[in-house]
């Protein structure tokens, strides 16, 4: 009998190889954790590279020219990716985000999309394919995108002040080249269009009305992000978040709002309109109003680790089954243990934690599974 090569994760943060089943229950298409929460949306992270440095994300001091990101070797290939995805499927997944780091710096990408496009659900339905940007390279990549199936971009905008972008990307990137990102996705329709943007107390928050103002009346989205203790390298301080509260009263006080209801069950954003019908508005809440109790999202690491919350210490080495002697089946059955254990809440436990976790483990960084 040959042996049995199973491939090291990557160190940086904890990690386990999940157990495999002796006997593997096919999926059914319907899955819920400990908390009764489905498994409908995947964000896969196909890249720990960015070119921009936000201090909420990827602040320059920590991600510098000497800092190591992962080695081609490490990433999951295309191939690995799309197996995964169609595992994640079966299961219930309706919807896939792909996310980075900066997504579209992996090379060839569009492939990738065109492969996650070719997949249906259980019941013979196209996906909800999606991806989250800088749009700092997306004027060049739309069409392309657009071609292979992609259905829709988040864009990451927060600021329209050009020296206050630019101070916030911390790589002098003007903010001409994203709206002109913004505007190409709209032309080739990758819409609607939704972009977001992080609001910290005392950097940006002057901008909310501007930001406003300048997609009202348009069919994109505006989404206001209160800044959140992802990872342990951003200096998250509470006095820096502004409540999601707040960012409304402030813009009612401009333009008066109405809320109106979500699209879908675990829709993250909280929906409000202009009450003269020019457009629609959202807020996420993740400190002050916690949504963990419909939260159906799970989130693939660049280089194939499981995580189940975006504040999680520890992910599920999913990459070293991918690269065994593992069938379909047995993969399968082995995401099926992990989500069924699944009782994560950590934003409505936030205030009983502390800011690190103080015992060696690491919460995950933003850029390493997508936001």
């Amino acid at each position: 009998m040959a042996e049995k090569v199973v491939p090291l994760a990557d160190h940086r943060y904890a990690s386990r190889v999940p157990v495999v089943p002796a006997v593997a229950m096919p999926a059914t298409g319907s899955l819920a954790d400990t908390l009764g929460r489905p498994l409908r949306d995947l964000r896969i992270s196909v890249t720990d590279r960015c070119n921009f440095r936000c201090s909420y994300c990827m602040p320059k001091e920590v991600f510098d020219k000497n800092y190591q990101f992962l080695p081609h070797s490490s990433l999951l290939t295309f191939e690995e990716i799309t197996r995964t995805a169609r595992l994640f499927v079966a299961h219930g997944v309706h919807k896939i985000r792909l996310t980075g780091g900066e997504p579209l710096l992996r090379k060839n990408l569009e492939l990738l999309v065109e492969m996650l496009n070719g997949l249906r659900t259980p019941d013979g339905q196209p996906l909800d394919l999606t991806l989250t940007t800088n749009a700092s390279v997306l004027a060049k990549k739309a069409q392309a995108l657009k071609d292979a199936g992609l259905r829709r971009v988040t864009v990451s905008l927060d600021a329209l002040d050009d020296a206050i972008f630019r101070r916030m990307n911390d790589a002098d990137f003007p903010v001409a080249e994203v709206l002109a990102g913004i505007e190409a996705a709209e032309r080739v329709g990758l819409g609607p269009i939704k972009v977001n943007m992080v609001v910290k107390r005392g950097t940006n928050d002057g901008e909310i009305v501007a930001m406003a103002r300048h997609f009202k009346g348009t069919p994109i989205i505006l989404r206001f992000i209160e800044y959140m203790d992802v990872g342990a390298t951003n200096g998250w301080r509470m006095d820096e978040v502004l409540p999601s509260a707040q960012v409304i009263a402030r813009l009612n006080d401009v333009f008066p709002l109405e809320t109106i209801e979500p699209n879908y069950t675990g829709e993250t954003a909280e929906r409000w309109r202009y009450r003269d019908g020019s457009g629609e508005i959202g807020v996420i809440s993740s400190v002050t109003q916690a949504f963990c109790h419909d939260c159906n999202r799970a989130r693939l690491s660049t280089e194939g680790k499981l995580y189940l919350c975006l504040f999680a210490t520890q992910g599920h080495d999913l990459r070293a089954l991918l690269r065994g002697d593992y069938s379909d089946e047995q993969i399968a059955a082995a995401i099926g243990l992990i989500w069924q254990a699944r009782g994560d809440r950590y934003s409505e436990l936030r205030s009983a934690q502390a800011a690190d976790t103080g015992g060696g483990e690491r919460r995950v960084e933003m850029h390493y599974i997508g936001g």
